[in-house]
């Protein structure tokens, strides 16, 4: 077991060698949220997918408003557990509870959870792994959705859809995922360190030094 020597995320701390190797409280977390996420997703799959029927009967292309949610365990586990794929890790494992309980989408659902936790680990390598402010949680949120757009149109054979679709459907994608899943997993993450749960990471540590 290997303990993290310092993993905040201010701008004005000093540039430390951190430990980013991964300690066994950082897989059984990580694996916690990504079957609590999963769990999450099932309810999603009925609310969620009504929201996006409804949206894209209403405009086509504008179902992807309801798309944040099922990008919310890349976001959620990059933001408390700041080490390398624990984003895909999260996101992935989410997917895979979600595609074996059984949902409308079987198999894809795991190559979704597979580019969506890539996108969102994509902006926290960006980030060096040091930055988990708001911005940073956004912005994986919308590089999810970006990721998942990109799925879909060989899954779901967008790519045969008008340049007026992909346009709408891919910017209200990436603003469900910046706000549905950047932003509430952002405020998510400041509320379980806000009761101490995550007093083991560096996500609790740092609220309860503003505290």
């Amino acid at each position: 077991m290997h303990t993290a020597a310092s993993e905040t995320s201010s701008p004005s701390t000093p540039r430390t060698q951190r430990d980013l190797r991964w300690r066994v409280v950082d897989i059984v977390v990580a694996s916690v949220i990504g079957v609590a996420t999963g769990l999450l997703f099932l309810i999603w799959n009925n609310i969620g997918y009504a929201w996006f029927s409804a949206a894209d009967a209403f405009t086509p292309g504008l179902g992807g408003i309801a798309v944040g949610i099922w990008l919310i365990g890349g976001v959620l586990g990059g933001l408390i557990i700041r080490k390398p794929g624990a984003a895909l890790f999260v996101e992935l494992l989410a997917a895979i509870v979600s595609a074996l309980i059984g949902n409308q989408w079987g198999v894809e659902t795991i190559y979704s959870g597979v580019m969506q936790g890539l996108g969102a680990e994509l902006i926290f390598a960006v980030f060096a792994y040091r930055r988990f402010g708001v911005v940073p949680a956004m912005l994986a949120g919308a590089a999810a959705g970006a990721a998942a757009w990109t799925l879909e149109l060989f899954t779901s054979g967008n790519l045969q859809k008008s340049p007026e679709f992909l346009g709408l459907y891919l910017t209200t994608v990436v603003i469900s995922g910046a706000v549905l899943a950047g932003l509430l997993g952002w405020f998510i993450v400041r509320g379980l360190a806000a009761t101490g749960a995550l007093s083991r990471f560096a996500a609790g540590q740092d609220v309860a030094q503003r505290v």
